[in-house]
């Protein structure tokens, strides 16, 4: 028999913008503890991305971030000695924490000077629906659309 689920832990909100949305993508973005290094490279990418476009720099990371969060996946699952991909929609907390670590992996694989320059180029163009992210969650879905007929393997 399976022991209890872990419970959640609260995630506090960050001390600039009060926000848990906030605290969980800088979460995601810190590298061996360095919570204070995360917190200071997504604040510049921010007030970058507020100097370039003008607008509020929150608004348009959230936007990016609904922009690349995805509505379904694809599972393995083993039928008869064979594998098929089995599209699923996804819980919520899983389509926030896929978006996250998706943006903040394909900013990291970007060319530009420093992490900030880079999670702000690619905040900027998930909030215009293009960019690796965006990709990433086209061909996920793609992926999705082509494995529906296996969709009665679902369990």
């Amino acid at each position: 028999m399976r022991r209890k689920t872990a419970k959640r832990l609260p995630v506090l909100p960050d001390p600039r913008f009060n926000s848990e949305l906030v605290s969980k993508f800088v979460n995601n973005l810190m590298l061996e503890g360095k919570k204070s290094t995360a917190l200071a490279i997504f604040y510049d990418a921010i007030d970058r991305i507020s100097q370039k476009s003008g607008e509020d720099g929150l608004e348009i990371w959230k936007r990016a971030l609904s922009n690349v969060t995805p509505a379904v996946e694809v599972r393995s699952r083993r039928v008869g000695g064979a594998t098929f991909q089995i599209p699923q929609q996804i819980r919520d907390s899983r389509k926030l924490s896929m978006a996250m670590k998706w943006m903040i992996g394909y900013a990291r694989k970007r060319n530009e000077k420093s992490m900030s320059e880079r999670l702000a180029y690619e905040i900027m163009a998930a909030a215009k629906e293009e960019g690796a992210t965006f990709k990433k969650k086209e061909d996920t879905h793609r992926m999705a659309e082509a494995n529906k007929a296996f969709s009665h393997f679902r369990f």
